[in-house]
């Protein structure tokens, strides 16, 4: 199941156990001061928390960001599922026209599978290879 959140800590807990365990992102390039204003996307297997996703609004832009799956339920789908609810959730956003994404190198083929088009170059973040993708609306 994927559901909006207010207690995010789950959130958080996810993405200290995949982006800084598994990817060595340190806390202080991964915790950020824009949770507060974020959308934040749970999902839960058997009400276990196994994949979460934030949104963030700019203009008439979505920010989907800090998308991440444990390593238990990846090939599974859920990470598609939890981009799709975020693009469906920005949807019904009277302003927001786009979604935006920062994908990292190796994802960028799942994300156009998504309907993400690459947008300019690559570019360092947290010392992995990202480029911006967008999607309409």
């Amino acid at each position: 199941m994927i559901k909006v959140v207010t207690d995010y800590t789950p959130c958080i807990d996810l993405r200290r156990a995949v982006f800084m365990g598994e990817q060595g992102i340190s806390e202080e390039e991964e915790l950020d001061n824009l949770d507060e204003g974020a959308v934040h996307f749970l999902a839960t297997v058997d009400d276990v928390p196994v994949g979460t996703a934030r949104v963030l609004m700019d203009g008439d832009i979505g920010k989907i960001g800090r998308i991440c799956v444990i390593k238990e339920q990846r090939g599974t789908g859920l990470g598609a599922r939890l981009v799709l609810a975020a693009m469906a959730y920005l949807r019904e956003q009277p302003m927001i026209t786009r979604a935006k994404l920062s994908a990292q190198d190796h994802a960028i083929g799942f994300y156009e599978k998504l309907g993400f088009v690459p947008n300019g170059p690559f570019y360092d973040d947290a010392g992995i290879p990202h480029k911006d993708m967008y999607a309409a609306l």
